[in-house]
């Protein structure tokens, strides 16, 4: 399940499952679910029947009966190998997951205190499970108590180990995985067979997929032509006997074969179950291919700053002294009331001062050193000792804690406050016994490549918004070094909410990741709503993607996906329809030539004769199927394009590209089979 190792799609064993499936899926209940190729199918069979008639009458053209009737099946097949394929990459990894479905045991514990061994598959929700280092989580759920480190290797594929602990948004734990660590206690959040273990292999395999609105809706046109040009080649017949040229049920299924769009009909299952696994190969898990697809029409990207957009640790870059106050005055003061920081922001303190002013951590336990923890009423921590108080905090703390003492903090440490805030810094201010000694410049560090990545979205038509706790100022410096179309500064949920609301009332959709329970409510009203696997149950029950690697990045990749699912469905839809162009061209003369010479006009192709015009067609239209499978799996290439050039040169490669590699294929099969005998 690592992204970086996907399963090839000529992978061997796939290949032989898939022969397998296609023959399986031969059944006329499962064939039904695709309109166009079970037309393909009962005009196959027809030709079957025929063809034994034919057989036991000793019938003249029996070579060409045949030959139609095997192409004919052979479309049929290639059509369901193509969907097995992509189905068979999805099974191949379900059996990877299955492994990590071991048969546990599980320490329930009782109302009464004791604990009893039960088998993992026992459990019920909300059943409280004591779970040790070395031991496997019997089931999901969510850590109520402790700590532990826990190998999640067989879900992501990721091998170092993460840390999951109770009451934060790092507490649910996924069902197969093993605790490496000390020992947690988890309530079990769901059913067996309900698993979220269970659910990936079911999706993966494809069981519980459901067609978009978009493919629903794309089988409806395709089952629309089919039913005309049912109609136009049935009422055909009577006109051609009319004109004395009478044609066999061979000819006429060939040519309704040839008219309705077999090539998007046989391969539009196999990509939108490529889509989902190309999400599974980036360790996205869709809840369903709705969700992929609406990620590939999505207008509104919410982005959190922290982690996403930012490297997430602000990093101490500067000691800013006030006037009369040396650098190595104020670096020691705030290295002082750092010892006891285990923030990175306090540990990066603490390096500074030691790495440009060479001051190194002392030995404060003979001075009886007195630490003050940070607190949200205080917003600020420091160190008492040696009859000095150093305190560190924001600059409306330190104000106060100054004014307190009946003095007034200078007006150069607010402009300096302001300069560090406009530059998209955050400022810590330093004070020994109350007096303003300095500024602390942390730095919010923008992750490399993130503004041309974003150039990319623009370029798509895609509105980004970071999403921040920072106040404006320092929110607008970081959105305009990041490049983010636009940014919400100090939000809370109830903002997220807000702005996802006021998005999709202007009829955009909006994606958005989240963690937190806090989140989940956004992450249910966005279209495309990314949980992080490391975050809590409630939020990666609201979100319809669960992102295995919890890394919030993930969802511009998540989008391009999308985008690329969506790109894939159209080329190959405008391709199917131009690539009938030439089939019209080789049978319609074909057909109509000896009651009509006129009609050797349109054969352009000046192919040989009637029969290897009409097997070539019949011949290039399966053969296309097979061609384009390895497209239809991998995609077409992601290009950051608006629609209007995406659709510019979707109509120049697959448009004008469906018209003439036709002409010329159908051209070559019929030298191929003039020179073989065969008609």
């Amino acid at each position: 399940m690592s992204k970086e190792k996907s399963i090839s799609i000529w992978d061997s064993k796939i290949i032989t499952r898939a022969l397998l499936d296609s023959l399986r899926k031969l059944n006329p209940t499962a064939m039904m679910k695709n309109p166009v190729m079970f037309v393909v199918e009962v005009g196959s069979v027809i030709t079957s029947i025929l063809l034994i008639r034919d057989l036991a009458a000793s019938a003249p053209g029996i070579g060409f009966s045949l030959q139609i009737t095997l192409w004919l099946w052979f479309t049929v097949l290639f059509a369901n190998f193509a969907e097995a394929m992509a189905e068979g990459r999805g099974k191949a990894q379900a059996d990877t997951l299955r492994k990590a479905k071991t048969e546990t045991t599980a320490n329930r514990l009782l109302p009464n205190g004791k604990v009893e061994i039960i088998a993992a598959p026992q459990l019920r929700k909300d059943d409280i499970v004591i779970v040790s280092a070395g031991e496997f989580i019997p089931g999901d759920g969510e850590v109520i108590e402790g700590v532990a480190s826990v190998d999640e290797s067989a879900i992501t594929g990721e091998s170092a180990p993460v840390i999951r602990e109770a009451g934060g948004d790092r507490s649910a734990v996924t069902g197969g995985t093993r605790v490496l660590s000390d020992q947690i206690k988890i309530r079990i959040s769901s059913n067996p067979g309900e698993t979220f273990l269970d659910r990936m292999i079911s999706l993966v395999e494809g069981a519980e997929r459901q067609k978009t609105p978009n493919e629903i809706a794309l089988n409806i046109l395709l089952a629309g032509l089919t039913i005309v040009f049912l109609l136009a080649v049935v009422t055909l017949q009577p006109f051609a006997i009319y004109s004395s040229a009478p044609q066999t049920v061979f000819v006429l299924v060939s040519l309704l074969v040839c008219l309705i769009p077999t090539t998007i009909g046989g391969l539009l299952s196999a990509i939108g179950i490529a889509g989902m696994d190309r999400l599974i190969q980036h360790n996205v898990l869709a809840m369903s291919g709705r969700a992929v697809e609406a990620a590939g029409d999505v207008n509104t990207l919410l982005l959190d700053k922290t982690g996403t957009i930012t490297l997430g640790n602000r990093q101490a870059t500067e000691f800013i002294p006030l006037s009369g106050v040396s650098e190595t005055e104020l670096a020691d003061a705030a290295q002082l009331s750092s010892l006891a920081d285990e923030t990175p922001e306090g540990r990066s303190i603490i390096v500074l001062a030691k790495e440009k002013y060479k001051l190194r951590g002392r030995e404060l336990t003979p001075h009886e050193a007195h630490f003050i923890p940070f607190t949200a009423q205080t917003r600020m921590s420091g160190v008492n000792y040696d009859g000095r108080e150093i305190r560190k905090g924001a600059v409306d703390a330190i104000e106060r804690y100054v004014n307190g003492n009946g003095a007034q903090a200078p007006r150069e440490l607010r402009e300096t406050v302001e300069r560090i805030s406009r530059a998209g810094g955050t400022p810590l201010v330093v004070a020994d016994n109350k007096r303003p000694l300095g500024v602390i410049y942390l730095k919010d560090i923008v992750k490399g490549g993130m503004k041309e990545r974003f150039d990319q979205l623009r370029a798509m038509g895609i509105k980004t918004v970071m999403i921040t706790g920072d106040n404006p100022l320092t929110a607008a410096t970081i959105a305009r070094e990041a490049g983010v179309d636009d940014f919400l500064a100090e939000a809370t949920p109830e903002d997220k909410m807000a702005l996802i609301k006021r998005e999709q009332a202007e009829g955009k959709l909006v994606a958005m990741t989240g963690d937190g329970t806090n989140d989940a409510p956004a992450l249910a009203q966005a279209d495309v709503g990314v949980a992080m696997n490391s975050g809590t149950q409630a939020a990666k029950e609201a979100g319809n993607m669960v992102d295995l690697d919890s890394n919030p990045t993930k969802l511009i990749e998540v989008v391009e996906i999308g985008k690329q699912l969506l790109m894939t469905r159209g080329a190959l839809t405008t391709f199917s329809i131009a690539n009938d162009v030439a089939k019209y061209f080789a049978i319609i003369p074909a057909m109509f030539s000896v009651a009509f010479p006129v009609m050797n006009e349109l054969n352009v192709m000046k192919l040989a004769t009637p029969q290897s015009a009409i097997l070539s067609a019949v011949i290039f239209n399966a053969l296309i199927i097979v061609v384009l499978i390895p497209l239809a799996l991998k995609g077409v290439k992601y290009r950051s394009l608006s629609a209007a050039a995406l659709l510019r040169r979707n109509l120049l490669i697959y448009g004008l590209g469906g018209i003439v590699v036709p002409f010329i294929g159908i051209k070559l099969i019929d030298v191929a089979v003039v020179a073989l005998g065969l008609a």
